[in-house]
């Protein structure tokens, strides 16, 4: 069976874009499935139906051991977009003919840099996670590729300055990372980068007045590579796409900037789900807090329960109670929009979850935990704790299950976890794990509790100290207990003890 090409597309009855080479308008930062399945499936669309002209250059935003995949197949790869909306099965697929070419910056560095200091270049797109967009200190070298993401975006910035003047265009930043204010939090570190480089005060000002750098919010569930059921969809189709992303078909960008930018990159023209705002506070709040405040709140647990999938733990009585309590009771009344529309969004969420065509695992979720229980849930427990609440029972519980997760030991170069059914890897910055890694070394059976408090209260790993945190330190005092049910009895039977506590 041929392999995905631009030769083989020719003979495959599929949706796409001309594969014919455009020009890039767009560097993407990050080279996984979401944006693929995302950003780039967008451009593809618009690319079809006339409104867009522009392709994408993909940059990976860490080291490669080997040459980007998307080359291997001429950086082509299939979107099979499915849902089950009211008993009906719904499925569309699509060859997306968008990227031009996938760069590793780390060996070629100057043809990155020529790509920043094209004319036609317009915007820059990223996804380096919730943790990715940090102020790391580090040298500057314009030969060598800088290792995060803001100070590569102030070096390349460098170069297109250098490379066309003070005339320069600027670039349109459009960073799709779950941070608050991921746009203008970039810009600061960008600026931050620039000036401990010593760069002159012309290109500051060029950099501050000509580039803007946009708050975005994201939504969409793309859960990856069809792995289970890979070989039965390429023999229906014809054509083997080892690169294959499946997402759902509900998507959603919203950018907050002027008007402008609507007809800079007419997505929405394209009958794409793409809002232009001066207001993205009540779009994020809503999404980041039930819909991704739901997966960080239940995917630890379920994972260490057993389960593997986001599927199985709605299907799972006790985890979906244990969801359907911590939405609708504890995060869905600290979101600021009528109750209708906040009910109902939260009711819309358990639909995508429940979604049998999604293979979304339980163990990709867990990538930097840490970061995304404190941007996701942590603002919820403290409006519920400034009303007088007690910590909420619920999401006192996730952080419990959060630390259980990262209770690991060190293998080689990786940080393992253990559960029933084996071993699992443990995902985040080298910083936390290190902390967590040293606080489970020195833990005693049965202190699980204490170990928990003291990593509740450093402040590298929350921003701030969570043990104070509530009447009498209610966060603190719930999570030790949780854990402290958890490490005797099991997370199920932990579950069903929070569950059966009266309301």
């Amino acid at each position: 069976m041929k392999v995905l090409s631009r030769a083989a597309l020719a003979q495959i009855e599929v949706a796409h874009a001309s594969p014919s080479p455009r020009p890039i308008e767009i560097l993407q930062i990050g080279e996984g499935v979401f944006l693929r399945g995302f950003v780039d499936w967008m451009v593809d669309v618009a690319n079809e139906k006339g409104v867009f002209g522009g392709g994408v250059a993909v940059a990976a935003p860490r080291r490669h051991q080997r040459p980007p995949p998307l080359l291997d197949q001429d950086c082509l790869y299939t979107v099979l977009l499915r849902a089950r909306a009211r008993g009906v099965d719904v499925a569309e697929r699509r060859v997306v003919t968008a990227v031009q070419t996938a760069l590793d910056p780390y060996t070629q560095w100057d043809a990155v840099k020529e790509l920043a200091a094209s004319r036609a270049l317009k915007f820059v797109v990223s996804n380096t996670t919730e943790a990715g967009i940090a102020d790391v200190q580090e040298r500057y070298d314009p030969d060598l590729c800088p290792t995060s993401f803001p100070a590569k975006a102030a070096a390349l910035l460098k170069a297109r300055y250098e490379a066309l003047g003070s005339e320069a265009p600027g670039l349109v930043f459009l960073p799709c990372e779950l941070i608050e204010a991921n746009g203008a939090t970039l810009r600061r570190i960008v600026l931050d980068h620039a000036r401990r480089w010593g760069f002159d005060a012309a290109f500051t000002d060029w950099l501050a007045r000509k580039n803007r750098f946009l708050d975005t919010l994201v939504d969409r569930i793309v859960a990856g590579y069809p792995a289970a059921e890979a070989e039965a969809l390429f023999a229906a189709w014809g054509y083997r796409d080892p690169l294959a992303v499946v997402a759902e078909p509900f998507h959603l960008w919203v950018i907050e900037g002027p008007q402008e930018i609507a007809a800079e990159l007419p997505l929405a023209e394209a009958g794409l789900n793409v809002i232009v705002t001066d207001n993205l506070k009540p779009y994020r709040d809503r999404k980041l807090r039930i819909l991704n405040g739901a997966h960080t709140a239940t995917a630890l647990a379920a994972y260490l329960a057993g389960l593997d999938t986001v599927e199985e733990m709605v299907a799972d009585p006790l985890l979906s109670r244990y969801l359907r309590k911590l939405l609708f009771d504890e995060i869905v009344p600290e979101v600021r929009l009528p109750d209708a529309e906040r009910r109902a969004y939260a009711e819309s969420v358990l639909e995508r979850f429940g979604n049998p065509f999604i293979r979304h695992e339980l163990i990709a979720i867990t990538l930097n935990s840490v970061s995304k229980w404190r941007v996701r849930i942590l603002p919820t427990v403290k409006d519920a704790l400034a009303r007088g609440a007690d910590a909420p029972s619920c999401l006192a519980f996730s952080l419990a299950a959060l630390l259980w997760f990262y209770r690991g030991r060190i293998v080689g170069d990786s940080y393992l976890g253990s559960r029933a059914k084996g071993d699992y890897p443990i995902r985040d910055d080298s910083q936390i794990l290190g902390i967590m890694a040293d606080a489970w070394a020195d833990a005693e059976p049965g202190a699980a509790g204490e170990t928990a408090m003291r990593l509740l209260a450093d402040a590298r790993l929350w921003g701030e100290k969570l043990t104070a945190l509530g009447s009498l330190g209610s966060l603190g005092a719930q999570t030790r207990a949780a854990i402290g049910a958890i490490e005797r009895s099991g997370v199920r039977a932990a579950i069903e003890g929070l569950l059966a506590r009266p309301a």
